[in-house]
């Protein structure tokens, strides 16, 4: 697959992106380089390879599920600038 300057244009006015055609020549090669490595990906032969999310096996580290003290609201609300009627008081944003 190869990627011609026109492409790149067009490519770019999609992502908004204002380039001079010095940029836009310079990308085209650089774009067909990846493109280039990207299908020589594709010739691995992954068969029976289960899909990674890393490289090295990682546990998920999790705390206990314990149930500690309730009815501490008060405690909470302590901490906030200003509280109305048991709960966070927050500006208005909407008129």
């Amino acid at each position: 697959m190869s990627v011609s300057i026109e492409q790149v244009r067009h490519i770019a006015k999609l992502a908004r992106i204002a380039m001079s055609d010095e940029e836009i020549e310079r990308l085209a090669p650089e774009l067909n380089n990846i493109l280039g490595w990207v299908e020589q990906l594709g010739e691995v032969n992954t068969d029976g390879v289960e899909p990674l999310t890393a490289v090295i096996d990682q546990k998920l580290r999790l705390r206990d599920d314990v149930v500690t003290e309730g009815n501490i609201r008060d405690e909470i609300l302590a901490n906030t600038p200003e509280a109305q009627h048991g709960f966070f008081a927050v500006p208005k944003v909407i008129e």
